[in-house]
């Protein structure tokens, strides 16, 4: 108690540990604009094209990366082993990571970020699972399309 009859208080934990915060609104819909956090808060910057081109360009590389290790063949048809699955295992691990980082940027609600993550699902898929760069050989060749 102090001298006023009152008891002291102490400061509150928000007080103690002042948070440094941008205001910065969170979208709920889609928007265009080059001021957007995409999966972390400051990354890679925030007030400049050209680390909003870089984020682009992230998430672009990351959709294509998942998307190409969703039709990574690592063992032959045919072949088993406990290293075979681990590897199989790791792979598929990895991909689904790599497939949630980019849901959590599209979460971002920014157009241009929607735009290159389809833009890497896409373009992956069309050099890694498409029938466009494969050498068939014949014309008889059936594809067996792998599921992600």
């Amino acid at each position: 108690m102090n001298g006023m009859g009152q008891t002291a208080q102490s400061p509150s934990p928000a007080a103690m540990f002042p948070r440094r915060r941008r205001h910065m609104m969170m979208h709920m819909t889609f928007f265009w604009g080059k001021n957007t956090e995409v999966l972390f808060d400051g990354w890679p910057g925030h007030d400049n094209l050209g680390m909003y081109w870089l984020r682009l360009v992230s998430v672009f590389l990351v959709a294509a990366a998942s998307e190409w290790l969703c039709r990574c063949r690592l063992l032959r048809p045919g072949a088993s082993s406990l290293a075979g699955g681990l590897a199989q295992t790791a792979v598929y691990t990895v991909r689904t990571g790599l497939s949630y980082l980019v849901m959590l940027a599209v979460m971002s609600f920014n157009g241009g970020v929607f735009l290159a993550a389809m833009a890497g699902f896409g373009l992956g898929f069309l050099f890694f699972g498409s029938r466009a760069f494969r050498d068939t050989g014949s014309t008889n060749v059936t594809y067996v399309q792998s599921r992600c």
